[in-house]
């Protein structure tokens, strides 16, 4: 009796051994290798500070803290900075339409750093769809502070949205200026806000160009963690 019961138990760690290498083998299921949406809420123009006294608060921050976001501020902070704020789709910062192959369409797009991944902020559909699943914050910046601020934000010009027959020293231009102005309306924000910010342009743009799957084509303008 004793020895049959050694066996069995014997029997069921091989078993239960065999089972767990089994399951280890297994994929395993996580958050990064879904597919991630997250649905903004509708902006509340009606809130904020006036102009100028937004202007005498406006200032560049270095330090950050870890807290995330509300859903309800990100979503405000991101429409400030380039949403869409008439019917006919044009935006809340300017940008130049004569040098689009699509009047309708405009080259910078904004990428999110949050901690569980990386963003592209939709503005017709109001979300910010996943691209990457990996936090690259340690990536958006050479200064430590970088990556303690729980938003990211990555202007990214898209020539292949421009005019084949502008120059690169115009496209340049055009990319700059239009990062500047959306940077500054987020600047406003979080002014209005009480939330620190600092527009950089430190960034080792290969490695996080890389990082974040862009084209050639696809140029990292300025970052700004928020």
């Amino acid at each position: 009796m004793v020895m049959e019961k050694k066996m069995s138990r014997r029997e069921f760690l091989k078993a239960s051994a065999a089972t767990g290498a089994i399951l280890s083998m297994a994929p395993s299921i996580t958050l990064a290798e879904e597919p991630k949406t997250i649905q903004l809420l509708t902006p509340q123009p009606g809130g904020g500070s006036p102009l100028m006294h937004l202007l005498w608060k406006r200032k560049s921050s270095r330090e950050f803290s870890s807290k995330p976001l509300p859903v309800e501020v990100l979503s405000n902070l991101l429409w400030a900075g380039f949403g869409i704020n008439r019917p006919d789709g044009k935006r809340t910062a300017p940008y130049a339409r004569a040098s689009m192959k699509n009047p309708n369409e405009q080259d910078m797009d904004i990428y999110v750093i949050l901690p569980d991944g990386l963003y592209l902020y939709d503005p017709k559909a109001n979300q910010l769809k996943l691209v990457v699943a990996e936090d690259l914050r340690g990536l958006a910046g050479t200064q430590p502070y970088v990556k303690e601020a729980p938003v990211n934000l990555i202007y990214v010009s898209d020539y292949a949205k421009m005019k084949d027959n502008i120059p690169n020293e115009q496209r340049t231009a055009f990319s700059f200026a239009h990062a500047a102005f959306i940077s500054q309306n987020v600047y406003l924000y979080c002014a209005s806000e009480g939330l620190a910010t600092v527009v950089r342009a430190w960034i080792d743009r290969p490695a996080l160009s890389k990082a974040m799957q862009l084209r050639p084509d696809q140029k990292i303008i300025l970052g700004q963690p928020v």
